[in-house]
């Protein structure tokens, strides 16, 4: 896939820094049209997901993120439980709505493991309405399906959320419809069986350093003209100096195998997050990569990466990575570890409520 260097259509010259703009590669999301920014921006920091934030730097990062030629935005009402979305909106306010694209998501709302999930067509309506309302905005530009494994059967998502989400797309509140989740199995399913029509996937930590399992749908997914966006180049912080967040599902041998990688990388002085970030823009048949910050200089660091090659010692520091700790990894992913927790903690759940009732 060829990445172009045009100007794209959401170039504003009274907003955007036209050099930087020029600098990022741009792709064309599947069929959509939507001429995307290599490199985009994962609003779920905004929402304190990754650690406590601060408003007014979010904001910066976000203008900052767009000025500097990212014009993809991801976000959903699960990150910060419309907290994120809120910010958001704060941060968008006064710049042109032609400058960026955004997409939000349904179906993934509050703490509670009760309250967590709900792909109900109602439900599902009435969540874009309040996306819109939180941001400001008239419409976004892709709604997607979050987190599709959650939901009781994937019957659910193909005869009623994904109708709903095409009604809210003939009402012009979205103008492209995706999905999103873990196992990617899920998304031959949907898109096979769905009669309304899916332009996107979004899938995490399957293009990473530990896992390229992506890479085995890519035909799949090009031969029907998908959009493809991949999120979290470091794993969710699996492949940083910091190490993951406690509720990380990843399994202990993959934790630990990472944590190694980090540190083999930092003996040799190397960042692990760098590698981690080339290697994920440099996967081939991606769209558009997602990565998350609420610090100006995180976003700096990440906008030089999309602009750089790694040097000669780097690559030899990644590929002594590889051979030493990820290839011997029995399994490279974690999936159904959070589905059976979720399942788990929702069984429990219904226990305390039956007992209660009895």
């Amino acid at each position: 896939m060829q990445c172009e260097n045009s100007l794209p259509d959401t170039y504003t010259p009274e907003f955007h820094d036209n050099r930087a703009v020029l600098q990022m590669p741009h792709n064309t999301l599947g069929k959509t049209g939507l001429k995307v920014s290599k490199l985009s921006f994962g609003a779920s920091s905004l929402g304190n997901v990754f650690r406590s934030t601060n408003e007014s730097e979010s904001i910066e990062v976000v203008r900052e993120a767009l000025r500097q030629g990212i014009n993809y935005i991801d976000v959903a009402p699960w990150y910060g439980h419309g907290l994120a979305e809120k910010v958001l909106g704060k941060a968008l306010d006064g710049i042109p709505r032609t400058a960026y694209y955004i997409a939000t998501k349904v179906g993934r709302y509050q703490p509670e493991v009760d309250k967590m999930f709900d792909f109900s067509a109602e439900r599902t309506l009435r969540s874009v309405d309040e996306s819109l309302q939180r941001m400001g905005l008239d419409f976004v530009d892709v709604i997607q399906v979050h987190d599709m494994e959650f939901a009781p059967s994937l019957d659910i998502i193909i005869n009623e959320t994904l109708p709903a989400l095409q009604k809210v797309q003939q009402s012009g509140k979205a103008r492209f419809i995706g999905i999103t989740g873990y196992p990617l199995e899920n998304f031959r399913t949907v898109l096979e069986r769905s009669t309304v029509k899916i332009d996107t996937v979004l899938t995490y930590c399957r293009a990473c350093i530990h896992d390229n399992g992506l890479q085995e749908y890519m035909p799949f997914f090009q031969e029907r003209g998908i959009g493809i966006i991949n999120a979290s180049p470091i794993a969710m912080g699996l492949l940083s100096n910091q190490g993951p967040p406690d509720w990380h599902p990843a399994t202990k041998d993959i934790k630990d195998a990472c944590a190694r990688s980090a540190s083999f990388c930092r003996d040799n002085d190397c960042d692990i997050s760098k590698l981690a970030m080339a290697y994920t823009l440099g996967f081939p048949g991606v769209h558009t990569t997602l990565f998350s910050t609420a610090s100006v200089g995180n976003l700096r660091k990440n906008l030089a990466c999309a602009n750089t090659q790694l040097s000669h010692k780097e690559e030899d520091v990644f590929k002594e990575v590889i051979k030493r700790y990820i290839n011997p990894l029995p399994v490279h992913h974690w999936e159904g570890v959070e589905v059976d927790e979720y399942k788990r903690q929702l069984q429990g759940v219904s226990n305390e409520h039956t007992f209660k009732l009895g």
